[in-house]
């Protein structure tokens, strides 16, 4: 564990620095640790340091760590992956983040099935910025139309956008940017990983979404 924390101080002066730089204020951008393949241990180690907030793609994956980790209170759960229709209420149910909304029947059905007796789940709309046809994400031109549509959903708080660029085309972080400008409602900039946050952060990222930074390299 010696080595997690080593990699959680080396995070957090890269994070730092770069909002430094940028001139934002302290506390702007904020961590979210992708924790899918990782231990219950690792994800309680980080707890300790005090990371609250974690990023899940497969939902089975997710509900037996939730299972593990119920003692917790204050964790906070992210889905960042695909979404099948078949695992909408599942995770409507069980997370209170959901980064990867890319079409209007996903949100939905998110709406549908998330309880009244929970708050609204907050959601990010995923843009393919790239236009990538190995990767989920709704087209540029179509963001406008599915804000208006997704806006009105109960049970759900449209919050901002979600990229995941191509490997080296951080220039997407400026379109992603300008482009969330047309709504002044929207605070919420999911973007930026282990190899480019500090661009991300340049280019006003609210979330980031790391992993290998943190745990290190994964074996599957």
């Amino acid at each position: 564990m010696s080595e997690l924390y080593q990699r959680w101080n080396t995070l957090w002066t890269r994070i730092d620095r770069a909002t430094s730089e940028s001139g934002r204020p302290k506390g702007s951008v904020r961590l979210l640790a992708v924790s899918k393949f990782q231990s219950t241990d690792s994800i309680r180690a980080l707890y300790d340091l005090g990371q609250r907030d974690f990023g899940e793609n497969y939902v089975q994956e997710a509900l037996r760590k939730q299972a593990e980790l119920a003692d917790l209170k204050d964790l906070c759960w992210h889905f960042i992956g695909p979404i099948q229709r078949n695992k909408t209420s599942a995770i409507a149910t069980h997370f209170d983040w959901v980064h990867s909304v890319d079409r209007f029947l996903i949100a939905e059905r998110l709406s549908t099935h998330r309880p009244d007796t929970l708050p609204p789940l907050q959601i990010c709309l995923q843009v393919n910025v790239d236009d990538e046809i190995s990767k989920s994400g709704c087209k540029l031109e179509d963001v406008p139309d599915l804000v208006t549509a997704i806006m009105p959903l109960p049970g759900l708080e449209l919050r901002g956008l979600m990229a995941i660029p191509a490997p080296g085309h951080t220039r997407a972080f400026a379109i992603l940017s300008r482009l969330m400008q047309s709504w002044p409602q929207l605070d919420t900039l999911s973007m930026g990983m282990s190899a480019d946050l500090e661009e991300a952060v340049i280019q006003g990222s609210t979330w980031l979404r790391v992993g290998t930074a943190l745990f290190g390299s994964r074996t599957h």
